[in-house]
């Protein structure tokens, strides 16, 4: 084996140039292990320094969602928003993701005592009945829960953390119930059923506002109302009430029996006039059946009258008509004498007509001597022009 000091082994000589090693030529090993001790210490204290300010801002790139929360996974980058309803560690990008943990775990809206002890605490319910009276429920209890497809829609309305628990419960509980408890009156709310249907009512309109919002109302529950002193008093005006109304039954009896008489004499009076007009009517009626026989008479006369004037129009008509037939019937078949007389004579019929044609025709003969036995009569431009306005007036004719 040979074994070769490093002690007396000159180091490679480094080339001229800007290589990477180039700023080590001159110094020593120690010196260059010194300074990679030095960088790889800033290194590691920059890495140190950089989780801790990540964890002293709780960004450290994990999230532990536990069994009863559900969680929105943001994207400031995208604008992208991710519900996460299932536990774990999840992993997200520092400064451009982040993740915002919900308890979904069911609440307990507290109404009972005087003051309020937090988010889901809130002083006892008062309520004024719909006859003027007051009664309160000593502890009234809200259930409720998060929606967990609504995550992000919390987000949005309250924020991160419990802003749901402390906005909108206590926004809109009270003056629901309260309405819906006051369309009843203080006797009615003694009854268990009304007031549980007022409670049914008061959930469902709970939930229709809140569910907007990721809250699902699941119970309300109410105990026994209860009445102040006040009550009593209202008590004995009801009492005195109820004579009044009593009384003012009685009144009403006897306002109903003069009612009576009076519509009996009223009916009997207009009994009369309906008689007295009854009998106008009927001598009204018998007037225009007269009035309509005399006014049928006419009408017939007038018929009658008109019929003989139009029969005599029609066989005044219908004899000149006879005679205009008769007439025309005779030139017709004068006409059709002609035309046979006519058609008889033939083409002697069409010669006579030709030859009183031929004699409006003027003929200038010119001896020609370049056939010595000539066959045809030639006229010039004369007889041509005579020729040819014979012709078109013949054509005229």
């Amino acid at each position: 084996m040979k074994t070769i000091n490093m002690d007396d082994v000159t180091p490679p000589e480094e080339p001229e140039g800007n290589g990477p090693r180039q700023h080590f030529r001159g110094k020593s090993p120690k010196d260059i292990r010194l300074k990679n001790i030095l960088l790889t210490g800033g290194s590691v204290a920059v890495a140190f320094l950089t989780i801790a300010v990540l964890a002293a801002s709780g960004n450290l790139g994990v999230v532990n969602i536990a069994d009863d929360q559900v969680a929105v996974k943001m994207n400031y980058a995208t604008g992208e928003r991710e519900v996460i309803d299932r536990p774990g560690f999840k992993l997200y990008i520092p400064f451009v993701q982040e993740i915002f943990p919900l308890d979904r775990t069911p609440q307990k809206y507290l109404m009972e005592g005087r003051v309020s002890e937090g988010d889901n605490h809130a002083p006892f319910l008062t309520v004024r009945a719909s006859d003027g009276s007051n009664f309160w429920f000593e502890s009234l209890e809200i259930q409720y829960t998060l929606i967990p497809s609504f995550a992000a829609e919390i987000i949005d309305d309250s924020g991160p953390g419990e802003g749901f628990k402390r906005d909108w419960m206590r926004a809109h509980a009270r003056s629901i119930l309260r309405d819906e408890f006051g369309r009843i009156s203080a006797v009615e709310v003694a009854n268990p059923a009304s007031y549980e249907a007022a409670g049914v009512r008061s959930t469902e309109r709970m939930n229709q506002i809140l569910r907007t919002h990721g809250i699902q109302v699941e119970r309300l529950i109410t105990p026994k109302p209860r009445f102040d002193k006040d009550y009593e008093a209202a008590i004995e005006e009801k009492k005195v009430a109820d004579q009044q109304v009593a009384h003012l039954k009685v009144k009403e009896e006897q306002l109903l029996q003069k009612r009576e008489q009076q519509l009996a004499l009223v009916a009997k009076e207009k009994e009369i006039e309906w008689q007295e007009l009854q009998g106008e009517l009927t001598k009204q009626l018998l007037q225009a059946q007269q009035q309509a026989i005399k006014i049928t008479k006419g009408a017939d006369a007038y018929k009658v009258t008109r019929e003989a004037e139009g029969q005599q129009s029609k066989d005044r008509h219908t004899a000149e008509a006879r005679g205009l037939v008769a007439k025309y019937t005779k030139e017709a078949e004068g006409i059709r004498a002609r035309t046979d007389a006519l058609e008889k004579k033939g083409r002697v019929v069409v010669r006579e007509a030709l030859i009183k044609k031929l004699q409006t025709i003027n003929f200038t003969l010119v001896p020609y001597s370049r056939d010595p036995a000539p066959k045809r009569l030639e006229h010039d431009e004369g007889s041509r022009t005579a020729q040819r306005s014979s012709t078109q007036k013949q054509e005229e004719e």
